[in-house]
């Protein structure tokens, strides 16, 4: 069998872009049983309302949903058990330093397979309020609608 190579995207949490400012991004790996691979595989994983902490000195994936694999027996997983990240021991420690800050937090944005690997796109980010999140939306419309106009001056 030959060995799978890219970027295969699985689960991405699109409305995390929305609710925070992203200031850093790392890439993880994510420690998993055998049953939580061929689910991934599959395609089928969740991202909604999952988060990351640190705790004594490690970096902890939570709320992520990974259902239970179909063809699985006694060997199955908890659909949304804490998963252990992997990251370098200073990357560790400056997550852990920049989250003690107020507003700060570490959401997952993307969880993906990269040359067969699972890893997961991490991100330390600070809560945006209501009114960014209005004006952030407000910005993408009116990007849409001048791209809409110049198209369809273009196209006359």
């Amino acid at each position: 069998m030959a060995k799978e190579s890219g970027r295969k995207l699985v689960a991405s949490n699109r409305k995390a872009r929305h609710d925070y400012i992203i200031e850093d991004v790392f890439e993880a790996g994510i420690v998993l049983m055998g049953t939580e691979v061929k689910a991934l595989r599959a395609g089928r994983a969740s991202l909604i309302d999952s988060w990351c902490e640190v705790e004594n000195g490690e970096a902890w994936l939570e709320g992520v949903h990974i259902p239970e694999y179909a063809q699985g027996t006694w060997t199955n997983h908890a659909p949304r058990r804490k998963r252990k990240l992997l990251l370098h021991r200073t990357e560790i420690d400056r997550l852990e330093s920049k989250t003690r800050e107020k507003g700060q937090t570490i959401v997952p944005l993307a969880l993906y397979f990269v040359d067969g690997r699972a890893k997961v796109e991490i991100a330390l980010a600070r809560g945006k309020k209501e009114y960014d999140k209005r004006q952030a939306l407000r910005e993408r419309q009116d990007n849409l609608e001048s791209q809409r106009a110049i198209r369809e001056k273009r196209d006359r």
